[in-house]
């Protein structure tokens, strides 16, 4: 099966912006909303708090349609931006750094999902 990119995806360059990009934007979707609907039930917040949280549950299922390859992949993907981002996320919002396991292991998936998602394949014409 051939994938190609649609037409904002120029370039290689181009193309690597747009999908981290999208991958950053999902991430942030994912994890503000899971955040909203954690501060609803866990930190006895509004009940608006949860609704936006499922809102923007929502929005996070529709930004991976925009990227450019199986489902598989962009998931597994996402899976790893979103360790990284979850990190981010605790270190700015409760203030919890990462300490030196949780930074090797960021990066050890970072490795792995750049493999995953950008290798090349013969199958996909990117």
């Amino acid at each position: 099966m051939k994938i190609s990119i649609d037409s904002s995806c120029m370039s290689r360059k181009k193309c690597f912006v747009y999908t981290i990009l999208l991958f950053i934007l999902a991430g942030i979707f994912e994890i503000g909303g899971g955040y909203l609907i954690w501060l609803w039930l866990r930190e006895s917040g509004n009940l608006m708090l949860g609704f936006l949280g499922a809102i923007v549950l929502f929005l996070y299922g529709i930004v991976p349609t925009f990227q450019s390859s199986y489902f598989h992949r962009i998931y597994a993907t996402y899976g790893g931006i979103f360790v990284v981002m979850s990190l981010l996320w605790g270190w700015v919002f409760d203030k919890t750094l990462p300490d030196a396991y949780d930074l090797i292991g960021a990066l050890i998936i970072l490795i792995g999902v750049s493999i995953i998602y950008y290798w090349p394949r013969k199958e996909e014409s990117i």
